[in-house]
C-alpha cells in the first residue's frame, strides 16, 4: 500500500511543469497551415514572372528568399542572376504585381546584395 501512494503523489507533480510549459507552447506557434497557404499561392504566382535571359521562373531559379506577409502589406526578399541584370526593374515590377494579386494588399520588394548561386536552382520551397 504504500508503494502506490507516492506514484499517486508523483503523478500531480509531473503534471504541473507541463501545465506551465502549455501557455509557453501557445504563444509561439510552430505551424500556421493559412500562413503556408498564402505563401504557396503567392510562389505559385511568381512562377510566372521569368528571366528572360535564362528562360526559367523566379522561383525555379531560387530568387526568392524570404516572403514576409503581414495583414495591410507584406514584403518579398529576392536577389537576382547578377548584380547589374539588365531586367531587375522590370522582374521586380513582375514579382510585386504578383504577390499583389494574391494578397490584395501592398508589397515590398526587397533586393538582396547577396549573391545568386546557380547551384540552388531547381530546388524548391
Amino acid at each position: 500500500m504504500r508503494e502506490t501512494t507516492p506514484a499517486v503523489e508523483a503523478a500531480p507533480t509531473a503534471t504541473a511543469p507541463a501545465a506551465e510549459a502549455t501557455p509557453q507552447a501557445e504563444s509561439a506557434p510552430v505551424f500556421d497551415p493559412g500562413r503556408r497557404a498564402t505563401e504557396l499561392a503567392i510562389l505559385d504566382a511568381l512562377r510566372s514572372v521569368v528571366d528572360p535571359e535564362l528562360g526559367m521562373d523566379v522561383v525555379e531559379l531560387a530568387l526568392i528568399r524570404q516572403i514576409i506577409i503581414g495583414s495591410e502589406s507584406s514584403e518579398i526578399k529576392m536577389v537576382l542572376t547578377t548584380p547589374f541584370c539588365p531586367y531587375a526593374g522590370s522582374m521586380v515590377q513582375q514579382v510585386k504585381d504578383e504577390a499583389e494579386s494574391v494578397l490584395e494588399h501592398p508589397v515590398k520588394v526587397t533586393l538582396l546584395a547577396e549573391r545568386w548561386d546557380p547551384r540552388d536552382a531547381g530546388l524548391t520551397w
